[in-house]
């Protein structure tokens, strides 16, 4: 394992701190947030990490096949339902006559222009929810049919080379921050048939090749300063550079894939906050979430490579501190002290696919807040960042039933916050 980095400090190089802010444009930077001390493009380019290697191609981001064998076993109600609904799956045939996506498009912000944004990122999140509820159904059913149908789906979209026109404007970025989804993905969905397609290895070269050559160009942007060069889209791009890496045995994407967790790990304060994730005003907790949503998952995947992820510690800081702090802030914003107002943004809290990370962390550690939260969000679903993760990661005897009362789950879950 390489050495831990201590902030300001020499590990096996050393690396220059950014200096100067950069205005953010638009938004909201809370005065007691210093990021100057984060870690910037360059400083992530001196990291040692040359003792990070991909040992196993065929990895993923679970064992599949001690999964499959579990859900054949388990007596669990949750997770026996879950099997039935993925194992009916989706139309083969319906989904490879999709169009793949192969013109060059803007996508407008969310923020000013939700509608708009719905509307021009629908065909990208029918792609997501297309290549997860595949793989969910290949996992649910055990039926190669529907490995092998993700498989001739994906061939359609690289022999397309479909996504490779993308506008990036840094002005206007949405169409790039859409790409990062897509990749992992595709990425997260195809590592989980892929070791057991034997037939197809013309299909399966062409979208490995695809995917890596997306992955490198698309990393390649390196974002605007103390924004998206470092804050929860480089966690997005680091997710698919993980899995991408992995799965073509590309080490330097592996390693672009483990840097974000030395940098969030670098620039996390005391408390455990993101300092470029808490300096979203009234979306301070949602982005604290939000960027954890991409950190885990790719801790996973680093995890199943036979590295002690989950225990790094970078200045002072562990993973489990971030999470800490998360639930600190959930449960009385009062804990977010200066860094943003107490009036925050709860929106998110009423969408499963928020906390599906959760899942993930609890395969390792006990966390009896986040088990209980979780409880009443189950089953969790991410079209993009690993499908239906509670029929893939829920330890059996954590929970038999739905949480059925809606009304309940708005308000019990969360009642330490002003909704």
């Amino acid at each position: 394992m390489p050495l831990a980095i201590a902030k300001g400090l020499p590990a096996r190089c050393l690396f220059a701190l950014p200096v100067a802010l950069v205005a953010l444009g638009s938004t909201v930077v809370s005065a007691n947030v210093n990021l100057d001390e984060t870690l910037s493009n360059e400083g992530r380019q001196h990291l040692d990490l040359s003792g990070y290697r991909v040992t196993d191609t065929n990895a993923g981001y679970f064992d599949v096949d001690a999964r499959m064998a579990l859900l054949e076993q388990t007596d669990n109600t949750m997770l026996l339902q879950l099997s039935d609904q993925y194992s009916m799956g989706p139309s083969c045939r319906q989904k490879t006559s999709s169009q793949p996506i192969t013109t060059r498009g803007a996508i407008p912000g969310f923020y000013p222009s939700p509608a708009a944004w719905e509307q021009a990122t629908r065909p990208l999140f029918a792609f997501e929810d297309s290549v997860s509820d595949l793989a969910g159904a290949f996992v649910a059913s055990g039926d190669i049919y529907y490995g092998e149908c993700l498989v001739h789906y994906l061939y359609r979209w690289a022999e397309a080379e479909a996504l490779t026109d993308f506008v990036y404007d840094p002005a206007q970025p949405q169409a790039w921050f859409a790409s990062e989804s897509m990749l992992f993905a595709a990425a997260m969905a195809y590592s989980i048939v892929r070791p057991s397609i034997d037939s197809l290895e013309e299909e399966q070269s062409v979208i490995e090749q695809w995917l890596q050559r997306l992955a490198q160009e698309h990393s390649a942007v390196p974002g605007v300063a103390q924004q998206s060069c470092c804050n929860n889209h480089l966690y997005r791009r680091a997710l698919y550079a993980s899995m991408i890496g992995v799965l073509v045995e590309d080490d330097d994407l592996f390693r672009f894939g483990v840097g974000a967790i030395y940098s969030a790990l670098h620039d996390m304060t005391e408390e455990g906050a993101l300092p470029l994730e808490v300096n979203r005003g009234r979306r301070a907790i949602h982005y604290q979430n939000y960027a954890l949503s991409y950190l885990i998952p790719n801790m996973q995947i680093i995890h199943r490579q036979g590295y002690d992820i989950f225990d790094l510690e970078v200045a002072d800081s562990t993973i489990h501190e971030g999470v800490d702090y998360l639930f600190q802030i959930l449960d009385d914003p009062e804990a977010l002290g200066n860094y943003a107002p107490r009036e925050q943004y709860t929106g998110f809290l009423r969408d499963p696919q928020y906390f599906t990370w959760m899942e993930m962390y609890l395969s390792h550690f006990d966390h009896e807040d986040m088990e209980s939260l979780l409880s009443r969000m189950r089953p969790t679903y991410s079209r993009s960042a690993g499908g239906p993760v509670t029929l893939y990661f829920m330890d059996p005897d954590a929970q038999e039933h739905f949480y059925m009362d809606e009304q309940r789950q708005e308000t019990d879950a969360f009642h330490g916050l002003d909704n």
